[in-house]
């Protein structure tokens, strides 16, 4: 592991502030979406209990939205700490702030096995500057730090490196379960090892395409993503866009699956609508090579979803990020869906799933509890798969 983790932290009795992430689509959603987007709240539970048991007094602290160091009504915290009160079944008291005397008394209150959850932390402008004052205010009322928020870890700010710097630390059990599966699939898979890419941009994956080619048996390439090596292989896409700085990359891709360096599956036919649109005047599926004029790649074909689905059998070690198609557009999410359930039905097989719209789709899908770790980070499981150090696990104490 080589940090130090959560059983090797004094806690019993502390004072313990924990870094989560409960970033829920509120702002997009409102907040009667926080009760369907709950994973990141109950990702956290185990740490959570985990200190409860301890006798410890927990101090929550998280982000929401991007109020810009101002305070904004709409993305304020006590609705995420009434739906998390449900979930532990017992109450969770929110502050009105995250730093300053009143927090402060307000914890000095606190009984063991209590638990306050800190106002939106991007109140505050310092929060993002990892401003050393901000992160001494905020570390004031606590014993010890917990960083259990791996969906910023690849951020540097002051909850997430600067506390570390002055309380003892560890990192959570979420954390130490997303670094350890990702680290796993990555570094000791079992073979054949298979990475199914989607998404809209080659550029979101290419440094994750380029530290897994080397590593990789199979490479499935599905969603906006799949356009580009449409494109690469001389085909038109219609009016969907591709990344003319990508294509060159794609055809490096493309070369190695003719050298048989890697087994290269690619969509044979793809659903394609007239419009952009959730409800477009004309929808059908065509061979991948005879994309329409003026039409848009919408989602990967029945055919393709069966293809990939078969040849995912095979595998034993499955790393997926990014959907097939427009998922967020229920006409165009069969691919996805296809693909989800045959991953979720496979026996023995290790499947990590990349957060954002990955995780959405397979929380949306009901199949969280059928694969064998769903990261809580969009952009931060990216840079992990990337081979970067994260900040957020760099400024942890070693182990």
């Amino acid at each position: 592991m080589g940090k130090r983790v959560l059983a090797n932290l004094d806690v019993k009795g502390k004072k313990v502030l924990v870094r989560v992430d409960f970033n829920v689509p509120i702002e997009q959603e409102g907040v009667a979406a926080i009760a369907s987007y709950d994973q990141r709240l109950r990702a956290t539970l185990p740490t959570i209990e985990y200190l409860l048991e301890q006798g410890s007094r927990v101090i929550l602290c998280s982000h929401l939205g991007r109020p810009g160091g101002k305070v904004m009504e709409a993305v304020r915290l006590a609705p995420v700490g009434d739906r998390l009160s449900a979930l532990l079944e017992r109450r969770v008291r929110s502050l009105r702030d995250c730093i300053g005397p009143e927090v402060e008394a307000a914890v000095k209150a606190m009984r063991p096995g209590e638990i306050v959850l800190l106002e939106n932390l991007r109140f505050h402008a310092g929060e993002e500057k990892n401003d050393p004052a901000f992160a001494r205010a905020l570390a004031a009322p606590a014993d010890c730090f917990v960083m259990d928020a791996f969906a910023v870890a690849h951020r540097a700010h002051a909850s997430t490196v600067g506390v570390s710097k002055v309380l003892p630390s560890a990192m959570g059990l979420l954390m130490q379960r997303e670094i350890e599966s990702m680290g796993h699939a990555l570094e000791s898979p079992r073979r054949p090892l298979a990475a199914l890419m989607g998404g809209a941009k080659v550029s979101d994956k290419i440094l994750v395409l380029q530290n897994l080619l080397d590593r990789l048996d199979h490479l499935f390439i599905g969603g906006g993503m799949a356009v580009t090596f449409l494109r690469a292989q001389g085909h038109g896409t219609g009016a969907s866009r591709f990344e003319a700085d990508r294509v060159e990359f794609a055809k490096e891709v493309l070369a190695r699956g003719q050298a048989g360096k890697i087994k290269l599956h690619l969509p044979q036919d793809l659903v394609v609508a007239s419009q952009f649109d959730k409800e477009p005047p004309q929808v059908k599926t065509v061979p991948a090579a005879q994309v329409p004029e003026g039409w848009f790649v919408m989602d990967i074909g029945e055919k393709t979803a069966k293809q990939f689905s078969q040849e995912l059998r095979g595998c034993k070690t499955i790393i997926w990020n990014g959907p097939m198609g427009v998922f967020e557009m229920p006409k165009f999410s069969q691919g996805t869906r296809s693909v989800a359930q045959a991953i979720a039905g496979l026996k023995g097989v290790t499947t990590v799933v990349g957060g954002g719209s990955t995780a959405e789709a397979v929380e949306e899908l009901g199949l969280m509890d059928k694969m064998t770790h769903v990261s809580t980070g969009g952009g931060a499981s990216l840079e992990f798969l990337e081979g970067k150090v994260l900040p957020g696990i760099a400024a942890l104490p070693d182990a």
